[in-house]
């Protein structure tokens, strides 16, 4: 019984550990792709990048408009004072540096604070990036369902500094290709010439 309890027993607990690591981590698996494009590994991605938002012109828009395109989304909030702004100013420079391949690109930026970020809020925010940037916004809970389905955490939060709330939220780029599919994945300054290299090898 002894031999039971202090071996035993404490394999099955890290068995049990493994396995809801990966339960909770796999869509965070990605390709792993080396310079000569040759996938070594891949992951089974839990994003599905279906969704039905406001646009910032009030229009009703969803991922089937885009569809033949891929699609490079972002969640952030407008009035977020630092990470929001500096990656948007990055994606900027990537779409800027991939040329002609910007047009095989649609980007979409979508709001994870519809209480503030009204559809002329966001054209006001998207007209300091690249031009082609779509914004949506929707209910609370369309981009909770939207968020979800792209697994970003977000929540709301009060600054102390601050006389408004600000919001903690998840800092990834989404690539998604053609069919609406998870291609890729890019973290908050992640250095632009590798973002462009990887979307380049995925989009052609």
């Amino acid at each position: 019984m002894k031999t039971f309890r202090y071996i035993v027993m404490p394999a099955i607990a890290l068995l049990l550990a493994m396995n809801i690591y990966v339960f909770f981590y796999k869509g965070f698996i990605e390709p792993e792709i080396d310079e000569s494009s040759e996938i070594k590994s891949s992951g089974e991605a839990l994003v599905v990048g279906s969704f039905t938002l406001t646009d910032q012109n009030g229009n009703k828009v969803s991922d089937s408009d885009f569809k033949g395109k891929n699609m490079l989304v972002y969640f952030g909030f407008t009035n977020c004072p630092m990470i929001c702004p500096t990656d948007m100013a990055n994606l900027t420079q990537v779409l800027e540096e991939l040329g002609e391949d910007a047009k095989k690109i649609q980007p979409v930026f979508i709001t994870i604070d519809p209480q503030r970020d009204t559809p002329e809020q966001i054209k006001t925010f998207l007209s300091n990036f690249y031009p082609t940037f779509v914004g949506l916004t929707g209910t609370p809970r369309e981009i909770a369902d939207v968020a979800n389905k792209y697994r970003i955490y977000y929540k709301q939060v009060e600054a102390e500094d601050l006389q408004e709330y600000t919001m903690d939220h998840s800092a990834y780029t989404y690539l998604m290709g053609k069919d609406g599919k998870y291609l890729a994945h890019f973290r908050h300054e992640q250095p632009i010439e590798e973002v462009v290299r990887r979307i380049s090898q995925r989009i052609n």
